[in-house]
């Protein structure tokens, strides 16, 4: 059966992933509504819909008109910094919310948004897409196996360029009240594939961050941690967004007594290193780039989601889960505020706790 769904948030992720989700599985999704502040936006994702499907969704500037309709579920693509408070009125109305990372910037937020699913019986989901990719389950599939062994670390490298005019493409980016930094914007998916990975309850988290090449922004360009594990597993943590002159690289490298894997390409897509016992390669090696570093993995989650409200069962990102990579880096943020090591888990820390603290 289809359900009726609402898209929230038509700007740069919502015009182009969510967008291309609800169309690729329009056969189980029916966009009904588009919301956006900017009227102009939402009327452009309609169009883009009607010429491809032959049913043009509603446009709404205000979304609580759209949660007025017979509304299924609905997909955050906001500013960060609204998440919360638009997700909370979604949940509130019983309606199933899969919210764009990061689902909030606080830990009580994200706290709340899972109870206020759980009181009204509503699923509720995270978009970290780079789970489902090919790659990614490949190496899911050798930990639900064992194979590795003991994991001792891994490491996640997210080395990008962030120039200006990105930056001024939207007011709302670079600001702890509505974005956060590098390692929030950019770098939360490795961060959420690396505690994945690694599995376990973090025990604590050192960290450093810096604002070395953009004074126009409150916010981090660099951070660095290590995130050690109760399980005695150790991430290692570089993010940047000053790599001169573009992108140069995001991989996911972990190591365990019996394998060494390396994932890397534009979206972690592609498998560069690959060693167990008798094997030596992975055809993964030659997966083409996704057009993006948004990646393909939408398409499954959007699907995914649509599977746990049919069948009544978890999303394969719950909030519980999307609540995990947030919480890491509230907790470097801290690190870096009060300079020791900050122990898990985290207290009522928030982003714009950061504001005034040197970088």
């Amino acid at each position: 059966m289809r359900i009726q769904a609402a898209l929230i948030g038509c700007g740069r992720i919502g015009s182009k992933k969510h967008l291309e989700a609800f169309l690729v599985n329009r056969e189980l999704l029916d966009l009904t509504a588009v919301c956006d502040l900017k009227r102009e936006r939402a009327e452009q994702i309609a169009e883009t819909y009607a010429a491809r499907t032959g049913k043009r969704p509603a446009v709404f500037t205000d979304y609580r008109k759209a949660l007025d309709r017979e509304l299924e579920m609905v997909t955050i693509a906001t500013e960060s910094g609204y998440h919360y408070a638009i997700a909370m009125d979604c949940l509130e109305r019983k309606v199933h919310t899969l919210v764009e990372k990061p689902m909030a910037l606080s830990v009580s937020e994200m706290d709340q948004m899972i109870r206020r699913a759980k009181e009204h019986l509503v699923k509720l989901g995270v978009c970290f897409q780079n789970r489902f990719n090919p790659s990614v389950q490949e190496v899911a599939k050798k930990m639900r196996e064992k194979a590795f062994g003991r994991v001792f670390t891994a490491t996640a490298r997210i080395l990008w360029n962030r120039n200006e005019a990105y930056y001024k493409q939207a007011d709302w980016r670079g600001t702890w009240h509505l974005d956060g930094g590098t390692l929030m914007n950019q770098c939360a998916h490795n961060i959420d594939l690396l505690q994945w990975v690694l599995g376990g309850e973090i025990d604590q988290v050192t960290a450093v961050i810096r604002n070395y090449h953009h004074p126009y922004l409150e916010v981090e360009d660099f951070g660095a941690a290590l995130i050690s594990f109760k399980n005695g597993s150790v991430g290692i943590l570089e993010g940047t967004s000053n790599v001169y002159p573009h992108n140069l690289e995001e991989t996911l490298s972990i190591f365990g007594e019996n394998g060494t894997v390396v994932l890397g390409g534009l979206a972690v897509n592609k498998i560069q290193t690959w060693q167990f016992p008798g094997e030596s390669s992975h055809p993964f090696s030659a997966l083409p780039d996704p057009e993006s570093v948004y990646g393909s993995g939408h398409i499954p989650l959007f699907k995914d989601f649509y599977e746990a409200i049919t069948q009544d069962r978890d999303p394969y990102i719950t909030g519980e889960e999307g609540k995990k990579a947030v919480e890491i880096i509230l907790g470097i943020y801290q690190s870096h505020k009060e300079k020791r090591a900050i122990p898990f888990p985290l207290g009522p820390f928030r982003s714009t706790d950061m504001a005034g603290v040197t970088l």
